[in-house]
């Protein structure tokens, strides 16, 4: 195979996995959903409470983060294609069987949170660790936001699509005819989706820098030797803090536009963040190639700090759009730096599994953002977000100074 074919190739599973998470990721359209969910029934809504509302959101987080890991270990012994063909199988029935369930909150939180969340994760575990091993490791950050800049604009076509549905065809449709386009869509891309031969060498990178001493020659760990490491909990940690941000501002887009600046309709603001989330992914992955990845997880955290303090003060359209689109901007860039960190610090060969564990920081995150947004009332979680981003400032130096400190031994 000459670099041309080896270069079409990559590309070919690139593309594939962009267009395949452009279509499993139904998770960010949540927020509009909850509003019609929690509408009176006179309204045309089901009448939820915000606890019942929440569940869905909150286990779809869980298991799209249990996907990952599970995905992500299959991939690693079975490899992508097939999984990802469960994938984007399992989003779809988790969707039609919301539809056909009708107004059952139990039944809904099991089918969208579970089912669909799984099906997900299977999908995002797969894709990406099959598109970085046919790039050279130089370019892990390029690759990282493109593959997942494909999750961030899924909203930008889901939203729209979503509020029409729901004003046209009520709440279950809407569930059953988007469960039915993406089955239709994301299995026949799935297969699409391939690791490149054993002996495959990637052709090299060009006019890119290695992001750290420490990733120019990484040893492939276990998982259980990736546990065994210091840099492994300050990247958790680090990892937990900023999602828990990024998916409660996220989940909460038509309510805090609501509260803060009268929008009843918040379609265009969640289209918008995802935009901004979505350049956020491919700016940070193609910036942390050159600057490195922890001075770019510092830029947006400082950043992110910065707008949590000033959010409660957010209290017309114009303003709300200066403040997520540092939201969404910030939150792609954490996303698409630590696939390529966990990739730089534990190699690839067990990359699958190790993302996996990583990707569990996701969910844990999932957890920690409805317990801040439903039980207090927004001023406060905003400061309590800045605090949080205080202290991922210093967890960030010390994985820094950690990271920096193994380079010096090597």
């Amino acid at each position: 195979m000459n670099d041309s074919e080896k270069q079409r190739n990559a590309y070919i599973v690139l593309c594939a996995g962009i267009f395949f998470n452009l279509t499993i990721c139904v998770l960010y359209v949540w927020s509009l959903l909850r509003v019609m969910l929690t509408a009176p029934v006179a309204e045309g809504g089901w009448g939820w409470t915000s606890g019942q509302a929440g569940l869905p959101y909150t286990l779809i987080i869980v298991f799209f983060a249990t996907g990952v890991l599970i995905g992500g270990r299959i991939q690693d012994k079975v490899g992508p294609r097939w999984v990802a063909t469960a994938g984007g199988a399992c989003v779809g029935l988790g969707l039609i069987l919301s539809g056909l369930i009708g107004n059952n909150a139990t039944g809904i939180a099991l089918c969208f949170g579970v089912i669909t969340g799984m099906g997900m994760g299977l999908g995002y575990g797969s894709v990406l660790p099959a598109a970085l091993k046919w790039f050279h490791p130089g370019r892990k950050g390029f690759v990282s936001g493109m593959i997942l800049g494909g999750f961030g604009l899924a909203s930008l076509h889901y939203a729209p699509t979503t509020n029409a549905l729901l004003n046209n065809f009520g709440i279950s449709n809407t569930f059953l005819y988007l469960g039915i386009a993406v089955a239709l869509i994301s299995v026949p891309i799935s297969q699409l989706v391939k690791n490149p031969p054993a002996d495959y060498v990637p052709p090299e990178a060009k006019n890119v820098k290695q992001s750290s001493p420490a990733s120019r020659a990484p040893v492939d760990f276990t998982w259980n030797e990736m546990l065994r490491t210091k840099r492994f909990y300050l990247m958790f940690i680090i990892f937990v803090l900023s999602a828990s941000i990024g998916l409660m501002m996220i989940g909460n887009i038509a309510n805090i536009a609501g509260l803060q600046a009268g929008v009843t309709n918040a379609a265009f603001l969640i289209g918008y963040v995802a935009i901004m989330n979505t350049l956020g992914r491919i700016v940070g992955g193609i910036t942390s190639d050159k600057i490195g990845r922890e001075n770019t997880l510092l830029i947006a955290i400082i950043l992110q700090m910065i707008n949590m303090i000033a959010f409660v003060h957010y209290q017309n359209m114009a303003m709300l759009v200066i403040g997520f689109t540092l939201v969404g901007a910030c939150f792609g860039i954490f996303l698409a730096v630590f696939p390529a960190l966990t990739g730089d610090q534990f190699g690839l060969k067990n990359y699958g599994i190790n993302y996996g564990i990583m990707y569990l920081a996701y969910g844990v995150g999932g957890v920690v953002a409805p317990v801040i947004a439903d039980y207090l009332d927004f001023k406060t979680t905003y400061l309590i977000c800045a605090g949080l981003m205080v202290a991922t400032i210093f967890l960030n130096f010390l994985l820094k100074r950690d990271i920096a400190s193994l380079a010096k031994q090597s």
